[in-house]
């Protein structure tokens, strides 16, 4: 029995937040100290590394829970099937639910569970749980539920991954640009008609690497030092992620049998334009090959860097054709790869 995706659904917020709205931001260097430059060279610097011009934040009365729950509708309808007969709902995510105004994460009940509430699923053989892997983990919640399927526990599963990152960003610090909010879902069941997952990988480096990405408090020495913002060592990130990610993607496309020429796309984790770029160039240059235009979409320069939700929105932004000179064809052999905190890594590679 071939396991593929047979629905999905994805949920953008409607604030928009440009980068010029950031122009009156006190942004301040790691010790609390002034920037030499001026807003304005700091943004048109940031645009130029990380492609991100726009980023979505979500409204007031949603949360991370909210923003899942109305992909995962969209992931069901898409499916055409009943959501009474899902067996698992796996939620990746990072904070829970950060209410707008407030300093905590919740995570009591899981977020899975909230999901479905929301859906009105009464059956209670319906697990819903949470996955903590940083950005990779809408991918490694797909492999779990992959796992489900192949040995009979589970017939469909519905797979989620969703942030709301703007409301545990430090306004001061400049890297508060990149994150933004969204949510991305799809149905994974065994099936003969709707694709099928040839092989994955998933890798935790963690010796040095572990706190490349932390929380900590707000450049502002004058701000509550108990409240705790997401944080990131970015040059290390950037050269981690260089290093093993094209790697990672080769020894996973390798292992399934198929040829780096027959790669029709890569959906990639929306972290950062340039890194993105590099680690493309990379992954084919291990084959001897220069990147196909069109194989990697993006979409981060009106998304930013929603996290676990960014491959999961992408994907179904193209497979139901919502950007420009992307689409899919039954048949394409594409992959899935991201990278996060912990630093963990995956790839898993796709029959559409």
């Amino acid at each position: 029995m071939k396991i593929g995706i047979t629905g999905t659904g994805s949920y953008l917020p409607e604030i928009i937040t440009k980068n010029e709205d950031f122009l009156n931001h006190r942004f301040l260097e790691t010790d609390g100290s002034e920037f030499k430059h001026s807003n304005q060279v700091i943004i048109e610097k940031f645009q130029a590394i990380t492609g991100i011009a726009e980023r979505r934040y979500a409204k007031p009365n949603l949360n991370t829970s909210d923003l899942g729950a109305l992909a995962a509708e969209q992931a069901i309808a898409d499916a055409n099937m009943d959501r009474e007969e899902l067996d698992y709902i796996i939620f990746a995510h990072n904070f829970g639910d950060v209410e707008q105004g407030k300093i905590q994460g919740d995570t009591l009940p899981s977020l899975a569970s909230r999901v479905k509430q929301q859906l009105k699923i009464k059956n209670p053989n319906c697990v819903a749980y949470d996955m903590l892997f940083g950005c990779p983990g809408w991918i490694e919640s797909l492999i779990q539920a992959k796992a489900f399927i192949s040995c009979g526990m589970a017939k469909k599963c519905l797979v989620i991954g969703g942030e709301t990152l703007s409301r545990v960003i430090d306004p001061h610090d400049r890297d508060s640009m990149i994150y933004a909010d969204g949510a991305g879902a799809c149905i994974l069941e065994g099936t003969d008609s709707h694709g099928e997952i040839l092989n994955h990988a998933s890798e935790t480096h963690a010796i040095d690497e572990a706190y490349y990405l932390y929380f900590d408090k707000t450049y502002d020495k004058k701000g509550d030092a108990n409240t705790r913002y997401i944080k990131m060592n970015g040059r290390k990130i950037y050269e981690f992620a260089c290093t093993h990610v094209p790697k990672a993607m080769a020894s996973c496309l390798d292992k399934s049998g198929i040829s780096i020429d027959e790669v029709k796309k890569v959906f990639i984790h929306q972290a950062n334009e340039k890194m993105d770029e590099a680690i493309i160039k990379r992954f084919f240059k291990r084959y001897g090959k220069q990147a196909p235009e069109r194989v990697m979409p993006m979409i981060i320069k009106e998304m930013g860097n929603n996290s676990v939700a960014t491959v999961p929105i992408l994907f179904d932004r193209v497979r139901k054709g919502k950007v420009k000179n992307h689409n899919l064809q039954k048949g394409d052999i594409v992959i899935f790869a991201s990278v996060g905190a912990g630093m963990n890594i995956n790839a898993m590679v796709y029959r559409y």
